[in-house]
């Protein structure tokens, strides 16, 4: 594994921790500043909303620019943002810190996933991207407690400095060991949006590291170079793969959240859970998120349109059962795991999927990030609409069922027509 995905994965870990960890610090964080609950709530959804705007706009300003400079300066960005929290002498000052943090997670994931992939061998590429995300995925188990027992021990300002120093060590990580072609944008671009593949022999533009031997691989060329300008990287969205797979991904979180978002109230309103039962319970849900994004990572790249419709089919029917057996104590836990494992299963594929389609523009990828906000959003406000309609703690659970279900029909005609001759916007091949 090379290390500059180790690098990467750590980043990814800071982040996912900077996301989750204010769970469990609210009530610490409304008292210390005398904001009520809803006011301090602004720093989970202020966060959101910065995620879905930074990806596209961080990432557009950065098109030209190499990709590795800018992972730098997105995890500094990333730092100054809880730095500022860390310090915050007042709440608007500690909002705009959770917002500058914000800016930079949907660019880091979108650009980094490239970096990832081109660290490695093409028939790998999935592998990578999972390896990147499982920083995320351990974060998710780790995050609200970790906040939770910090704050707890040493103050709120504590767990944001704990934070701040372990984007300082990403950032470090990043410069020091991801490669400085990793993931290059060409400095113009030819016919189609994308330039040859450097030779191996070539030295960067810069004068930086030359391109080393890619590994000898059965699955056909190297990736191609990816577009430089914002131009042609948005020529990418011409591509109806590209609009399927970005749909796919936001019906598939929406499953995921609108079931995920009152798991809460499932475990002990029909579970019969204590209310202390809860955190062990996320946590064996979250670790069904890591297992399910290396799974999903592997099966990908052996088959990743059958590991996508797969991985799809299996969310939709673990929810539609959960929501028969959620009365059942025993039956939710294993449920709960494999919803976790269902669920993110699907994430690495989806990634590699978006840029291939895409010719390998951030753009997409970051889009990509952007459509799971939006599916995150859009789940919690049908699961929510279907509480309040009076149909009870379970009725989430089968309104996610339904929403992975869309999403499976989805890339079962994205899997289709990608496979039709007349398909013309194929993934490039050399």
């Amino acid at each position: 594994m090379p290390s500059g995905l180790v690098a990467l994965a750590l980043g990814g870990f800071g982040i996912g921790l900077t996301e989750f960890l204010i769970a469990g610090l609210l009530p610490q964080v409304a008292a210390g500043f005398t904001v009520s609950e809803a006011a301090a709530g602004w720093l989970i959804s202020g966060y959101a909303l910065s995620v879905a705007v930074g990806a596209i706009a961080l990432t557009a300003a950065t098109a030209r620019l190499p990709r590795k400079q800018v992972l730098v300066g997105l995890v500094a960005l990333f730092v100054l943002g809880n730095l500022l929290s860390a310090i915050a002498p007042n709440y608007p000052v500690m909002l705009l810190g959770r917002i500058v943090a914000a800016l930079c997670h949907g660019s880091f994931f979108g650009i980094g996933s490239l970096v990832a992939r081109s660290l490695v061998a093409p028939e790998k590429k999935s592998q990578a991207v999972a390896i990147m995300f499982a920083g995320l995925t351990v974060a998710n188990v780790l995050g609200v407690p970790f906040g939770a027992l910090v704050g707890e021990r040493w103050g709120w300002r504590a767990a944001f400095w704990a934070v701040t120093a372990i984007g300082v060590l990403a950032l470090a990580g990043i410069a020091a060991l991801v490669p400085a072609w990793a993931g290059r944008v060409p400095p113009a671009t030819g016919a189609g949006g994308s330039d040859p593949i450097p030779s191996r022999s070539a030295t960067g533009v810069d004068g930086s590291d030359p391109m080393p031997p890619r590994p000898a691989t059965g699955a056909g060329e190297p990736d191609p170079a990816p577009p430089g300008g914002l131009r042609a990287q948005l020529r990418a969205f011409r591509s109806w793969q590209v609009w399927l797979t970005l749909t796919a991904t936001a019906l598939s979180y929406g499953g995921m959240f609108g079931a995920f978002s009152y798991i809460a109230y499932t475990f002990t309103e029909v579970s019969g859970f204590a209310s202390a039962d809860v955190a062990w319970l996320l946590m064996v849900y979250g670790v069904g998120l890591v297992v399910g994004n290396l799974v999903g990572g592997r099966a990908a790249d052996r088959d990743r349109d059958r590991a996508l419709v797969l991985s799809l089919l299996g969310l939709t029917l673990t929810l539609a059962l959960f929501g028969l057996l959620a009365g059942s104590a025993t039956a939710s836990v294993v449920l709960v795991f494999v919803m976790g494992v269902t669920g993110f299963a699907s994430v690495p594929g989806m990634i590699t999927r978006v840029t291939d389609f895409a010719h390998g523009a951030a753009l997409a990828a970051s889009a990509n990030v952007s459509a799971s906000n939006v599916g995150n959003a859009l789940g919690a406000w049908l699961g929510g609409l279907a509480i309040t309609a009076g149909l009870g703690y379970t009725s989430p659970l089968y309104v996610g069922a339904g929403i992975a279900l869309l999403s499976t029909v989805v890339m079962v005609i994205a899997a289709r027509q990608a496979r039709s001759p007349q398909v013309a916007d194929r993934v490039p091949t050399r």
